[in-house]
């Protein structure tokens, strides 16, 4: 009889998973609380037009026929990991291998009702969609983007996807001919925002936002939002017609109560082969992870997939009595493609060397592209170029 497997969690770590392991022969379960999985890295073309909210959604259901593995649409209630078992409406689902992928939940900051979100609730974005779509009709405004970080966890932060929406917002703004209308301005409480990307990323982005007139407001803390401004520490006020904000990650609630070994931000704490020490046969990856690694590392999409890949052959080698394990620390890297509506730059950062690499125009499309193969690729229609 095979080997079974849990993989609680939809996102980009649990279905790599899900996809490894059955590939590898378990008999796989995957529980996420949506039907679809979100590409949150192309859902900033949501808020400017360019997609619409389904086209960046992977049908679960569909992966999982495809993929040969089980799917459970349902909210993971508990999980007693001692016992490799998971409470899922109503019902316990358990397995010889547990696999956590549930990802982190946003800290809360006074005052951030008076924000739009990118990330967190996939239907975030459509709501920012509606508030810049008023702005635009209203024909000129302030508005205001930023991130926060969390002092227990710096690697939680989720800058990225706020510098690529504040670029693709003033392309949109000179497409339209109204960019000298609207004032943008970038917040963010660290005094060097994106340094995790290396310092040739961060000096690239800050001329950048010199270049097309974009205000920076970096190294003072967030006090609280209102409903028409950002106010910060020193007494200083940025007032915004239209304020985004990413806040940083801590552990997701459900791990809260959970007899798991966690950090101080609530993420379970594993070795650097994603294994839970102490609890045999379960694991922890992705955003749900505390991550080991340089003082730099970042959590991303293309991480949590390797942490995925290492965690899928180490369960793997268990399950055929071999004695090799793998660690993920050594590919820990910051690899991102950071759109800017008329172009990109390809971000690189790994132990060895820092690098930005401008893609005018093509950038763009490659990014475009890099989409299409995403969803592709998962469904087993085009090859993976992993070489993992």
């Amino acid at each position: 009889m095979a080997k079974t497997a849990l993989i609680l969690g939809g996102g980009f770590a649990g279905l790599e998973a899900a996809i490894r392991l059955a590939k590898g022969g378990l008999d796989v379960t995957l529980v996420s609380d949506r039907p679809y999985l979100f590409v949150y890295p192309t859902s900033i073309w949501i808020a400017t037009g360019e997609r619409q909210f389904d086209d960046v959604c992977l049908d679960l259901a569909d992966v999982a026929k495809r993929r040969g593995f089980n799917f459970v649409q349902g909210d993971v209630a508990s999980i007693e990991a001692a016992r490799r078992t998971a409470r899922v409406d109503g019902r316990e689902l358990s397995a010889d291998f547990l696999v956590i992928a549930v990802g982190s939940q946003a800290l809360k900051a006074p005052g951030i009702e008076h924000t739009l979100a990118l990330g967190g609730a996939p239907e975030n974005v459509t709501r920012l969609k509606a508030a810049l779509d008023a702005l635009l009709a209203r024909g000129e405004g302030k508005i205001a983007l930023g991130f926060g970080g969390n002092p227990k966890d710096g690697s939680s932060v989720r800058g990225g996807p706020v510098f690529e929406l504040m670029f693709n917002i003033d392309h949109l703004l000179r497409k339209r001919g109204v960019r000298g209308r609207f004032e943008l301005t970038f917040f963010a409480p660290m005094a060097s925002p994106g340094e995790r990307m290396g310092q040739k990323a961060v000096k690239a982005i800050q001329a950048l936002f010199e270049k097309r007139g974009i205000g920076m407001r970096f190294g003072k803390k967030i006090t609280r939002f209102e409903a028409s401004s950002v106010l910060f520490e020193d007494g200083s006020v940025l007032a915004s017609d239209l304020t985004v904000f990413v806040p940083a990650g801590e552990g997701h609630p459900v791990l809260a109560a959970a007899q798991l070994p966690k950090s101080d931000a609530g993420f379970v704490t594993t070795d650097e082969t994603s294994a839970v020490p102490g609890l045999e046969g379960v694991y922890a990856i992705g955003d749900a992870a505390a991550l080991l690694g340089p003082t730099w590392k970042a959590k991303q999409g293309h991480l949590a997939e390797v942490m995925a890949k290492v965690a899928a052959n180490n369960i793997l080698a268990t399950v055929h009595g071999r004695p090799e394990r793998r660690s993920y620390v050594p590919l820990v890297s910051i690899v991102c493609l950071m759109d800017m509506g008329d172009g990109a730059a390809l971000v690189q950062r790994n132990e060895r060397k820092e690098r930005l690499v401008p893609l005018p125009v093509v950038g763009h499309w490659m990014k475009r592209g890099w989409g299409a193969y995403y969803a592709l690729s998962k469904r087993g229609q085009v090859p993976s170029l992993s070489g993992m």
